[in-house]
Parts: C-alpha cells; sequence; structure tokens
C-alpha cells in the first residue's frame, strides 16, 4: 500500500488515557514532522493514566500535558493507518483505511512497574510501524 510524503496516524483505544497515549507520543517523538498523529478514545478517560505519564516520563518524553479526546468519524476519515487497541467494535470502519489492531495489555488501574513493560512493547511496535511507513526513526 503506498502512502503520501506524510502519512497520518490515529492510535485509537477505549479510553486514551495509556496505551493509544503512549504510542502517538512514541510516534511523535520517533517520527516528527514526517508523520502525522492523532489519538482518540470511544469512551475517553478524564484524564491520562499517571502511571502512565511516569512510565514515559522514564524515558524522557512528557505526556502530562495530554488530554483523552473523543473519537470522532472525521479522525477516522482523515487518517491513512487506524492502529485500534482493544477498543473491538466501537471502532467505526471504513473501506481504503489501513487497519492494524495491537493486541496490549490495558494499563488502566496498574503501577508504573507494569506499565514499563506494555511502554516497551509499544516502542517497538511504533519503530517497527515506522519502518513500514519508510520513515527513518530520530532517536
Amino acid at each position: 500500500m503506498s502512502h503520501p510524503a506524510v502519512p497520518s496516524v490515529l492510535f485509537v483505544c477505549v479510553h486514551n488515557a495509556g496505551r493509544s497515549q503512549m504510542a502517538a507520543a512514541f510516534l511523535t517523538h520517533l517520527g516528527g514532522d514526517r508523520v502525522q498523529v492523532r489519538s482518540a478514545g470511544s469512551a475517553p478517560a478524564g484524564t491520562v493514566n499517571q502511571a502512565v505519564v511516569e512510565a514515559m516520563h522514564e524515558v524522557g518524553i512528557d505526556i502530562s500535558a495530554e488530554t483523552p479526546k473523543i473519537l470522532t468519524t472525521e479522525a477516522v476519515q482523515s487518517s491513512d493507518v487506524v492502529i485500534t487497541m482493544g477498543c473491538g467494535d466501537a471502532c467505526p470502519y471504513f473501506p481504503g483505511k489501513q487497519y492494524l489492531d495491537w493486541q496490549l495489555e490495558d494499563p488502566a488501574g496498574q503501577d508504573v512497574a507494569a506499565v514499563r513493560p506494555i511502554r516497551d512493547q509499544i516502542e517497538r511496535r511504533i519503530r517497527s510501524l515506522l519502518t513500514e511507513l519508510g520513515i527513518e526513526a530520530t532517536a
């Protein structure tokens, strides 16, 4: 599948408080301005998971200012790649998009020690995604 010069990637999970926030942060961090990044939740939480903020801080990425956002049809329609993380049927489907489903443990209610392996798994997946998109990671 050919991708535009600046591909647009949308990460979707239920609460947009953990997995999708980490994924979006890693993609922004490693892809820079060569990729457009969005994240959203089908039922967004009030705030980003504190253990997730802490786990990302440990790798030098600050997501403390992020807020969970509601998934909109427009966000899906304007994305080239839609990566879902356990939101199942709540994610709207549009033909012509590349859909990937990443099976990742939900960090909700977990402490930072439990979030670290999820974070590291997400980083590995993001690096693979950048390779697939033909984008070299900046770090």
